[in-house]
């Protein structure tokens, strides 16, 4: 949808850009770009996945500039992606291969590996306590205890339910993603589409979408958590396609892998409606574990509409998550229509007028 600029009033829309631009601080209170940085990690990772670009030093600028707005920052930081080249893609990654900072699961007590809790604010009390000086004082923490696993290869929780037999694969799809990135997205969508735009999607619209799907509105049952991980993962590229990937470096990523309880399809030999598991899945950018959970709630509604159920409905969800989609069309609101509210004004007192 394209929008023609009302002409006139140049020097008014200038003086209010240098305004914004121009704002006073209270001297020797600024931050720079590195404070931004250095102490707010938790709003840095939305950022940059909302903004489905991994750099934590523009995250920061573009939070600075935003003076803390998600959606700017994310539309600024977005804006900026466009303008890179894409130089080469890496190869398809392993979660497995993860280097494991944090790991929990909500459905087994005991698991392969061990609970890791690493850090989090779940098991803090939401109290506001301004005595505290982060970095002041050194922690030791926890050491794990051994359970002869490496951190970068530690089994999933999923492997368990399938060698039971009450959760099958589905069949690799090694086919070319479609890249919402570089070509708009189509409905039906695929899941590659779906994926990308659910990981990029707002985090509080894509957390209350999937709360939507848990109360009744879809699925409407209580998913368990196989595994949220959290860590480092690897990535590589290969330039020359000669299969002689090199390492580039590690991105932070939360990776969430959900239990539905649904029936299996009837097969010759086996009982009718018999129970399996199959499962949600959800992968962001940074620590970003309550956004990856809905996430993982909404592929499994996705990929499995419920009748009738809106969180079962692509287009319905994938475009209205997109924060940059939504802020701009609502922030439209507040530019001139002048010319289109004259002609309702017209017919509303032509109408009016007819009654009279």
């Amino acid at each position: 949808m394209g929008y023609v600029a009302v002409k006139g009033g140049t020097k008014a829309i200038q003086a209010s850009v240098d305004m914004y631009k121009n704002k006073k601080y209270i001297p020797g209170m600024e931050i720079s770009a590195e404070h931004v940085k250095a102490n707010m990690n938790q709003l840095i990772n939305q950022v940059m996945s909302e903004a489905s670009l991994y750099d934590r030093e523009l995250a920061s600028h573009a939070i600075k500039q935003a003076e803390g707005n998600m959606e700017e920052a994310v539309f600024l930081l977005r804006a900026h992606r466009s303008t890179l080249p894409r130089l080469y893609y890496s190869t398809v990654t392993n979660t497995r291969e993860m280097f494991v900072e944090r790991r929990v699961s909500a459905s087994f007590k005991d698991i392969p590996g061990g609970q890791i809790l690493g850090a989090s604010p779940d098991f803090t009390h939401r109290l506001l306590d301004d005595s505290v000086t982060y970095g002041s004082e050194e922690t030791e923490g926890d050491i794990p205890p051994d359970y002869n696993y490496e951190l970068n290869n530690l089994p999933k929780v999923i492997d368990y339910l399938e060698s039971e037999g009450l959760f099958t694969k589905e069949p690799e799809d090694n086919s070319t993603p479609d890249d919402i990135t570089k070509r708009s997205i189509e409905f039906p969508s695929s899941r590659s589409e779906r994926l990308q735009s659910l990981t990029r999607g707002q985090t509080g619209a894509v957390t209350s979408l999937g709360y939507v799907e848990i109360r009744g509105y879809g699925y409407s049952s209580h998913p368990n958590i196989g595994e949220v991980r959290v860590g480092q993962q690897p990535v590589h590229i290969d330039p020359a396609g000669d299969g002689d990937a090199y390492y580039i470096g590690d991105v932070e990523l939360t990776e969430v892998e959900a239990f539905m309880p649904a029936d299996e399809a009837e097969t010759a030999g086996e009982r009718a409606h018999e129970k399996t598991f199959k499962i949600g899945y959800g992968l962001t950018f940074g620590q970003n574990e309550t956004k990856t959970i809905a996430m993982s709630v909404l592929d499994y509604s996705l990929s499995h509409p419920a009748e009738a159920s809106p969180t079962a409905d692509d287009e319905f969800v994938l475009l209205h998550i997109d924060s940059v989609e939504s802020t701009g069309f609502i922030s439209h609101l507040k530019l001139p229509h002048y010319v289109t509210f004259q002609s309702v004004l017209d017919r509303v007192r032509q109408t009016k007028g007819g009654r009279d």
